[in-house]
């Protein structure tokens, strides 16, 4: 952090709009990588609207196959930075998959994924979802999927979901939702990384744009991913969302852009410009109370970025979600890029992964409290996104009030889960040991079965 005296010099900073002197950057060519998702949006409005160019960075948008190939190329080198999911970095850094330091500037979204199921799972969801006036409450919670689950073992057959890695957002999303309501997600071990010891419902990874196929081939039951593809399989008549993550778990933290530690060593005013870009595009995505959507919209849509139909994306970039064809429902916050100081790193955010992490036995054994924060404080850096933050305000390209000066690196405990539960970041154990499905302290997976504790 840069320490309690930051938000006294910036009282003393001088309201001047005049452009402040550029960065010398260290290297002013790169190549950023990204998934063909809404929530890149940060990364395509920087390189549109010119914000790179004003750090004099020429950059390169390249779109991935997949989650571990964007990952590997930046490890690598050949991508210079990535658009990432949150567990990305943390996964990295400890090594569970591929063992790299990669570290983070910038939280680039809240919210923005769902959970979609089939037609047929839909049909018999209903019959245990209240109604009100002729539409179902919402949130729709777990419960109602747990006899249609019950029924799927009955006949033999096994319950299918995808999510689009094991370290995703959507991974611990989906496996938090299934979890509130009584369905275990399975376990991981360091001998079984499937993820699905003692699950009911058996998760795998399928591409996000590959989703709304796959259900309609009949290989998942369902599936959780970020937009266009829960809105896809509405307009294709495939299937059903049934609940947003800002419904499991409100203003989640969702992407980061992930760099390695080296990269940031190495070309600390090249990460600082392009921290400070990034944080311009947010700031555009998000004022004037979405404004500028609608011209996001077409940005996304054009095939170099997202690549799909206008009218998808639209579905949900604009304020809106719809669910069963027809229930198209306000819920301004489904996309949030700016607000609720949704590009800082928050340390809290990291633990929360962590903890998730270590539920579900990826991290295998028990670690202290101060490992989490340890771990968080290695990869997420808010003193580095602040200092970008603080060159703006001085430029008079940002207001001083949209930032977070003061803060530790941890949000205040919050419940607004969709189980009720609370947690605090700053005691990961408690509140891995409060939850009701998976492992507790001093618990492991051995073979099939948890052992210890």
């Amino acid at each position: 952090m840069l320490g309690a005296g930051l938000g006294a010099i910036l009282l003393g900073v001088a309201a001047s709009h005049a452009r402040a002197e550029m960065l010398d950057v260290e290297k002013d060519e790169l190549k950023f990588g990204f998934i063909k998702l809404t929530d890149m949006a940060p990364l395509a409005i920087a390189k549109e609207l010119g914000y790179f160019e004003d750090e004099g960075l020429f950059v390169t948008l390249e779109p991935q196959a997949n989650w571990k190939v964007l990952l590997d190329r930046v490890i690598t080198g050949e991508l210079d930075g990535a658009h990432m999911l949150a567990g990305q970095p943390l996964a990295a850094t400890i090594g569970f998959g591929t063992k790299a330091h990669i570290v983070t500037p910038f939280s680039m979204d809240l919210n923005g994924n769902g959970i979609t199921v089939s037609n047929e799972v839909w049909e018999k969801m209903k019959q245990h979802i209240p109604m009100e006036d002729g539409k179902p409450v919402h949130p729709i919670e777990a419960d109602a999927l747990k006899p249609v689950i019950d029924a799927f073992r009955s006949e033999g057959r096994p319950f299918n979901m995808g999510m689009v890695f094991p370290v995703s957002t959507h991974n611990y999303e989906l496996r938090y939702w299934l979890a509130a309501g009584d369905i275990h997600p399975g376990f991981y071990s360091e001998t079984d990384v499937s993820g699905q010891i003692k699950a009911e419902a058996l998760l795998s990874v399928t591409p996000p744009p590959q989703m709304p196929a796959t259900l309609e081939a009949g290989t998942i039951n369902g599936y959780c991913v970020g937009e266009p593809w829960n809105q896809q399989a509405v307009f294709k008549g495939i299937g059903v969302p049934v609940i947003t993550d800002y419904e499991i778990w409100k203003n989640n933290p969702e992407k980061v852009f992930g760099l390695t530690r080296e990269f940031t060593e190495k070309y600390p005013n090249t990460t600082l410009a392009l921290t400070k870009a990034l944080i311009r595009a947010a700031i555009w995505l998000d004022e004037n109370q979405n404004a500028n959507r609608m011209e996001a919209v077409e940005i996304l849509a054009r095939p170099e970025y997202v690549g799909a139909d206008a009218e998808v994306i639209a579905n949900s970039m604009t304020g809106t979600f719809e669910y069963e064809k027809g229930d198209k429902r306000n819920v301004p916050d489904f996309n949030v890029f700016f607000r609720h100081f949704a590009t800082y790193p928050y340390y809290s955010d990291a633990v929360w992964y962590l903890t998730q992490m270590r539920r579900w036995g990826q991290i295998p054994e028990h670690k202290d409290d101060a490992w989490y924060e340890q771990t968080a404080k290695s990869v997420y850096l808010p003193d580095i996104y602040l200092q970008a933050a603080k060159m703006l305000v001085e430029e008079g390209l940002a207001e001083e009030a949209d930032f977070p000066w003061e803060s530790d690196g941890y949000r205040e405990p919050t419940a607004e889960f969709i189980d009720g539960m609370t947690y605090d970041g700053r005691k990961p154990n408690a509140y891995i040991d409060s939850l009701s499905i998976g492992l507790k302290s001093g618990q492991t997976v051995s073979g099939t079965e948890v052992v210890g504790g």
